[in-house]
């Protein structure tokens, strides 16, 4: 609709100004209610902090197309990885992993012992409802765990409740990352 007058464009305007204030109102909206789960507990500087107070290393590594089939066949699943970025101290290994636990993404730090163990887990950020996040007793069964069919849902790692798909993604999440670590050995 062509308006040549003042007083008709006007009206054109006063249509669209409605419509843009409801969009941006639903805009904010959606934005808000993301956040509402979104939740960090730390950075990766602050958890790289509090496991290497003396400071760690960062490696990157690009795997080779042997070194991925191996990973992947040592950790039992599929995954297209190939710049893995660790951090390393005399006292291990820090790995970080970002993975979907249902449909929003979780951010762990994985510290590894120079000898292939975990020595601990901890849960940067995690964007599902705060029911479904593990509690920190759980996480700790993975302590001093290596890569070997005992690290499974189905063998000693106990299963969540109500979280299976939490406790799903940190179990691979850790079979991951021992694999890779496995592949890029001591360094």
């Amino acid at each position: 609709m062509e308006c040549g007058n003042a007083s008709c464009r006007s009206l054109l305007r006063q249509r669209k100004l409605p419509q843009l204030a409801l969009r941006l109102w639903i805009a904010a909206t959606c934005v808000a209610a993301l956040q509402v789960h979104a939740r960090v507990f730390m950075t990766q500087q602050q958890a790289l902090a509090t496991a290497f107070p003396k400071g760690a290393t960062r490696q990157v590594h690009f795997l080779t197309p042997e070194q991925l089939n191996a990973a992947r066949k040592d950790s039992g699943l599929e995954f297209t990885d190939r710049m893995i970025v660790r951090y390393a101290a005399p006292s291990g290994y820090a790995y970080f992993d970002t993975h979907r636990v249902r449909t929003l993404p979780e951010t762990v730090m994985i510290l590894v012992t120079p000898d292939g163990k975990i020595a601990r887990i901890e849960i940067l950020s995690f964007d599902e409802p705060p029911e479904y996040l593990p509690k920190e007793r759980w996480i700790d069964q993975f302590d001093g765990r290596k890569l070997d069919e005992d690290l499974s849902l189905k063998r000693k790692i106990r299963p969540l409740s109500g979280a299976s798909l939490s406790a799903r993604a940190i179990t691979n999440a850790s079979r991951k990352v021992l694999a890779l670590h496995k592949v890029l050995g001591v360094k």
